[in-house]
């Protein structure tokens, strides 16, 4: 009697086992590329600072430290000299170690990182932004080389990594086991010491890799932009109140380059040209015949830079140049910690301050975001936070290999060899819920999870009633 309700009982909870590791196992095996190109990116990128300095040394890094720095006109004049073109923008460096980045538009559109030495204003290199090995890296990392769709394919992976911790979480529970749970068997070869690689790393990096999964969904191409939208339109992210007489421009902020999360659906503000009935004039029209340095009544890049001195931003950040009569200064401080995060935008005539967005101007939920993406990046904590990270990244890796090779040595030659779906298999009340719910929140996740559904419902329904021939 006892044995027969046990095996009663046993029979949905193996059917459950069953359906969950199936998920597990497709999941996995069409995003392991995708994750594994995750992880390695993600590792390198997480040190693009360093790799930067080794590999581009002579162009970034100072001959000689040193304190003494030239008018910021010098060094723009400097890098236009070299490479003519029109400037985008002034990086300046937070340490003597480095020189200062001018970014200048060439005359074919594209954008070149021209180094200057500060204390000489010597042209010491450059180099083309498309080309840099960081931004090839960070573009991997993104799918954004392969545009919009590589983006989408990207967020929809980032969920199932989800999917698989989650899934993953339920497969490796102990149950009673106390071997293979925290750590290898002692003892163990082959596919048994690989599974209980792939369990332990899963169980120890779990909620690294979660915590990674979710920070990484704000750059998302969807989920990302329409919750920055929606943060945004509620007071949220950076409040509405802050353009009060403030103009807007049409460029979005994120084409100004980094910049913290929050801002990158906003507008730029607009200055007050005193010279707008310029404004319909051809040469005034195209904003890439505009010539700052040039242009009459513009506050020069020395004075703001001043200004900027004056008001706590002295070094450490980007400076991104008006584009048209109408642009304004923008000095971005966007690296390290979220309390350290400031944007300015200045009047490029009257140098007012139109708009200063600290952390403090950002609404709660805004700066949890902010927040998560800075240590998601390592930049919150300094080294600990580098290496935690790091460690979430390794994790991935393990668990790709280690996944792949279990199921490699498992198949039969020649076959997929899948887990396994029996009839009267269900999923659990709770598992469904959980499901729809991450469906909900990620939609792009929602939509791919019910493609894989009925998918995997056609199939089985194929399996079991295959087509009949009559004669």
């Amino acid at each position: 009697m006892s044995s027969s309700y046990s095996a009663t009982a046993a029979a949905p909870r193996a059917g459950l086992y069953r359906r969950i590791w199936r998920w597990h196992f497709f999941a996995g095996l069409v995003c392991v590329p995708f994750i594994f190109s995750l992880a390695v990116t993600g590792a390198m990128y997480l040190f693009h600072r360093q790799i930067d300095d080794l590999v581009y040394a002579p162009q970034m890094l100072r001959a000689q430290a040193s304190n003494i720095v030239q008018p910021p006109s010098r060094l723009i004049a400097a890098a236009l000299q070299s490479y003519p073109g029109r400037p985008k923008a002034l990086n300046l460096s937070a340490d003597d170690r480095h020189n200062t980045q001018v970014d200048v538009i060439r005359p074919d559109g594209s954008t070149l990182q021209v180094f200057v030495d500060p204390a000489t204003a010597t042209v010491t290199g450059a180099i083309a932004e498309d080309q840099r090995i960081m931004t090839i890296v960070k573009h991997i990392h993104s799918l954004a080389i392969a545009g919009d769709g590589g983006k989408v394919v990207i967020e929809i992976v980032a969920g199932w990594i989800i999917v698989l911790m989650s899934t993953g979480v339920y497969l490796w529970w102990p149950r009673g086991r106390r071997l293979g749970v925290v750590s290898i068997r002692p003892g163990a070869e082959g596919r048994t010491w690989w599974r209980d690689l792939h369990a332990v790393t899963g169980a120890f990096g779990g909620i690294v890799i979660l915590f990674l999964a979710l920070t990484g969904m704000p750059w998302s191409v969807f989920w990302g932009a329409n919750v920055n939208a929606w943060l945004t339109a509620h007071d949220l992210g950076v409040p509405n109140g802050m353009w009060r007489g403030v103009p807007k421009s049409t460029l979005p902020a994120r084409a100004l380059g980094e910049l913290p999360w929050a801002q990158q659906q906003l507008a730029v503000p607009e200055s007050d040209d005193p010279h707008a009935h310029h404004k319909a004039m051809p040469h005034e029209a195209n904003a890439n015949d505009y010539a700052l340095l040039s242009h009459p009544g513009t506050a020069s890049p020395d004075a703001v830079v001043a200004q900027l001195a004056s008001i706590g931003i002295d070094r450490g950040y980007r400076l991104a140049l008006p584009r048209d009569p109408r642009g304004v200064y923008s000095a971005i401080r966007s690296t390290g910690r979220t309390e350290d995060q400031r944007v300015i935008h200045i009047d490029q005539y009257s140098r007012k301050v139109l708009m200063d967005i600290g952390p403090e101007r950002i609404g709660a939920i805004g700066r949890i975001t902010e927040w998560g993406v800075s240590v998601h990046q390592g930049g919150e904590y300094g080294t600990p936070n580098l290496l935690l990270m790091l460690a979430g990244c390794l994790a991935l890796i393990a668990l790709c290999i280690s996944g792949i090779v279990i199921w490699w040595k498992r198949r039969p030659v020649g076959r997929l060899a899948a887990p396994e779906r029996r009839n009267g298999d269900q999923l659990a009340r709770g598992v469904v819920l959980i499901a729809v719910v991450l469906g909900c929140c990620f939609p792009l996740l929602g939509a791919s999870m019910l493609a894989v559904l009925l998918l995997d419902t056609l199939i089985t329904a194929l399996r079991r009633h295959p087509q009949t021939n009559y004669q």
